[in-house]
């Protein structure tokens, strides 16, 4: 084996540290608890199964067929077909700007991490301060933990696929399995634990609007780290002998148990402090360590352990969305993966400032324009615009560009023809309509 590549378990591990990161734990509850709940959580397992599965399995063959980044991937593809088809670094750009704003977060993570050996907040509007401080005043404080999360990632980056990545997610992803298996535990033990099952799974369609299939489908995209250039750039480093459709739905299985076990173990303690399943992304910032406070010093255990996976899962996360640039300006540019590595963490670092202090109460307004601050700008191109947009484009490719006789006979050798029969005419027919009709919707055109 390279060392530049995966292992099997390497691979499946680091996909899904990929997957698994703040969109299972911190934004899938909140995200179910403003949908509605049951009938929500079976639109996101829908879309998972049909859309986002059929996509993850599509950028890992274009990864594995390719080796290459994934602006060149699909570069390379086609040109075997004869075409010229360039389109992957809108992916890596996009990923870039989702690290900018998701390393800050992390950031906020800590902080939260620290308050919980220090001090839990005891009253609903002392929490709704401390996090609404944090945010809009503690410049300072945002700026520092944002520096020691592009740091790290800095650090394992450098190290590379083998030493860097793939040990980080052999250590992390069991650690964070075994804190989410103890909060669950924990949680059977609470009388609200029945009420969290039956509003995770028992629908209830009332709640479901055209706003709710959006948000299904964009947290699918979202928390399968899909149209972002990861998944083509790990499934580059992908050893021959893997398996990259058993591996996608093992993935998809994985990241999506825990997406359901957080949204569980969150709900049953909200349950049984009485609070609201509506409380939106300050959910896990602004009800929880309240709730946790409750509990006294066994509450600050389980807080120190939530605050720990959530770090755990952003971090993996975070890693994986800065190799597609690396990757990129390595082999497209001829970079040593030190340089590669600073240039990108530069610009993420510098973007993410702009990103944080346009929250805050002194440089809001400064960087505020269209009705909407910068940060909310890039949430909203990135999630709600490039990712799907990614997501069509990748399905146009495989589907029509790329000859149907030449994926069946790469299928063939790992899947049986029945589930690329499947697989091809979602790509080529009910996963781009689908797309595009939800994003024509989003946009206001129908």
């Amino acid at each position: 084996m390279k060392t530049n590549s995966f292992s099997r378990i390497g691979f499946i591990l680091a996909a899904a540290g990929s997957a698994v990161g703040l969109g299972n734990i911190w934004k899938f509850p909140y995200v179910t608890g403003e949908n509605g709940g049951g009938a929500f959580v079976i639109l996101y397992l829908i879309a998972i199964a049909f859309i986002g599965l059929s996509i993850f399995i599509a950028e890992s063959y274009i990864g594995k067929e390719s080796k290459a980044n994934a602006a060149s991937g699909y570069q390379i593809l086609s040109k075997s077909q004869n075409k010229n088809w360039r389109w992957g670094g809108f992916q890596i750009f996009a990923g870039i700007i989702i690290l900018s704003f998701y390393a800050f977060i992390i950031g906020w993570i800590i902080d939260y991490l620290i308050i919980s050996f220090t001090g839990l907040p005891s009253t609903i509007k002392e929490a709704e301060d401390t996090f609404t401080n944090l945010i809009t005043n503690e410049i300072g404080t945002q700026i520092l933990f944002h520096t020691i999360v592009v740091a790290t990632m800095i650090f394992i980056a450098l190290k590379g696929i083998k030493k860097g990545i793939e040990r980080l997610n052999l250590i992390l992803m069991p650690l964070l399995a075994l804190i989410l298996f103890g909060l669950l535990m924990y949680a059977m033990t609470l009388d609200s634990f029945g009420k969290a099952i039956d509003f995770m799974f028992m629908p209830d369609w009332s709640k479901i609007t055209v706003d709710s299939i959006l948000a299904a489908v964009g947290q699918a995209f979202f928390t399968l780290s899909l149209g972002m250039g990861i998944i083509i750039t790990y499934s580059a480093s992908m050893g021959k002998d893997t398996n990259f459709v058993k591996s996608s739905v093992f993935v998809a299985i994985v990241d999506t148990a825990v997406a359901l076990i957080a949204g569980i173990i969150i709900f049953s303690f909200l349950f049984a402090a009485g609070a609201k399943s509506t409380a939106g992304p300050g959910l896990v910032f602004i009800s929880l360590p309240l709730i946790f406070a409750g509990w006294g010093v066994f509450g600050q255990v389980i807080a120190v352990a939530f605050f720990c996976a959530l770090l755990f899962a952003g971090i993996t996360s975070a890693v994986s969305l800065l190799e597609p640039s690396v990757r990129y300006l390595i082999e497209k540019f001829e970079m040593s993966r030190v340089k590669a590595v600073y240039l990108t963490s530069g610009f993420l670092w510098i973007l993410g400032i702009f990103a944080l202090l346009s929250m805050s109460a002194d440089y809001g307004e400064m960087l505020t324009f269209f009705g909407k601050n910068l940060f909310d700008h890039m949430d909203y191109l990135t999630s709600s615009v490039a990712l799907p947009i990614s997501g069509f484009v990748t399905c146009i490719f495989l589907g029509y560009y790329v000859d149907k006789n030449t994926l069946k006979t790469k299928f063939s050798s790992v899947t049986s023809v029945t589930v690329f029969n499947i697989w091809y005419a979602l790509i080529r027919y009910i996963v781009p309509i689908a797309i595009a009709l939800l994003f024509l919707n989003k946009l206001g055109v129908i």
